[in-house]
């Protein structure tokens, strides 16, 4: 998708990833001091440059192989630090939690971060071994991101990361589901040749 005025922005899509980073960066450590509605506002703005980059690119012709790792590295380090300022927020007391299903909000944040590293992965992994583009699934990126940012917004943080947690591992095993059957297919074709 093309934004509209995304070729008057003067700034290189790089440029707006870091910048992205940077927001997402603040958002952990807004987690990590307690400050929760703080941290789901700046999630929701880091969304607008995570938003802004590819759009920008694509208008401006910009789009590079570069471009795209900066971007999948920058989305993981600022998943990682968001889930680890409210892992961080959670045991210094911080940010509270009322456990869900007898566990700790840390943990389940624990299993968030798990998750949505084993989301990108199974993805990346499986398009290197001949899947076409991977992207099915309940829990992309942006899903998740709403999810926290939301549940952070309405006070209700430990359950958007029990959702987080459980959709983004259906997410993977969705992943790998399909993987395994386009590359048993594959497989197939490949012992079919003379």
């Amino acid at each position: 998708m093309v934004i509209p005025f995304a070729r008057s922005i003067p700034l290189s899509p790089n440029t707006l990833t870091l910048m992205g980073f940077a927001v997402s960066v603040a958002a952990g450590a807004a987690f990590a001091l307690g400050k929760s509605f703080e941290g789901g506002l700046l999630i929701l703005f880091s969304g607008v440059f995570d938003a802004l980059d590819g759009g920008v690119a694509r208008a401006k012709g910009r789009i590079t192989p570069f471009g795209g790792v900066l971007d999948s590295v920058c989305d993981r380090y600022s998943d990682g630090l968001m889930f680890l300022g409210i892992m961080a927020g959670a045991i210094n007391g911080r940010l509270s939690f009322t456990p869900v299903l007898g566990i700790d909000g840390w943990l389940w944040a624990g299993f968030a971060l798990i998750g949505s590293f084993l989301v990108s992965y199974t993805r990346a992994r499986a398009e290197s071994a001949g899947c076409r583009k991977l992207s099915i699934g309940i829990a992309e990126r942006t899903e998740r991101m709403l999810i926290l940012a939301l549940g952070a917004l309405s006070g209700f943080l430990g359950w958007a990361l029990v959702l987080i947690a459980i959709f983004s591992h259906i997410t993977i095993i969705q992943r790998v589901l399909r993987a395994k059957s386009i590359l048993s297919k594959l497989s197939e074709s490949e012992f079919q040749k003379p």
